[in-house]
């Protein structure tokens, strides 16, 4: 079963660029040449977008592939398909790797077993019911890439999340 997704590379150090095509053309098993801009939020970086086909498991393999580079902010979306949820990784050199499995409208679906912990966590007094759900949600990753998101000035800008 195939699905679709998107890859948004929020920013790259130039160096790296040319690292984060093989790392695609790796999992893809194709040649890719994305088309780099330069990322204003960020002096001397780059950013651009990939919309992928795959197998489910594409969206996993891409964000492993690139979540071992330091300097590399990204998120990798993937669409719903009739044998898998969809997903969605967001990465940042301070937070580390987010995942979250989405419905057919975007939303982040929380396994019941997530929820379970955070409210035993915050019973607990280990920590705040309110944080644990932010970090649920990705609400830090979020925080930390929306400046990010937005593109250069004259460039198309796709948003992550659509309000149906």
């Amino acid at each position: 079963m195939t699905t679709r997704g998107v890859l948004y590379v929020h920013s790259a150090p130039r160096a790296l660029c040319p690292h984060v095509e093989w790392a695609i053309a790796g999992v893809l098993g194709t040649r890719v040449s994305l088309d780099w801009i330069r990322q204003p939020a960020a002096s001397g970086t780059w950013r651009s977008e990939f919309s992928w086909q795959g197998e489910a498991a594409t969206a996993s393999k891409l964000a492993s592939a690139l979540r071992g580079w330091q300097l590399l902010r990204f998120e990798v979306t993937a669409e719903p398909s009739a044998a898998a949820e969809g997903e969605r990784y967001s990465c940042t050199p301070d937070l580390g790797i987010f995942h979250a499995v989405t419905g057919i409208h975007g939303d982040i679906l929380i396994p019941e077993d997530r929820l379970r912990a955070a409210l035993q966590r915050s019973r607990q007094g280990e920590s705040d019911l309110e944080a644990e759900l932010a970090k649920l949600l990705g609400k830090p990753w979020d925080d930390e890439l929306e400046t990010f998101r937005h593109a250069g000035e004259g460039a198309p800008v796709r948003w992550l999340h659509q309000v149906v």
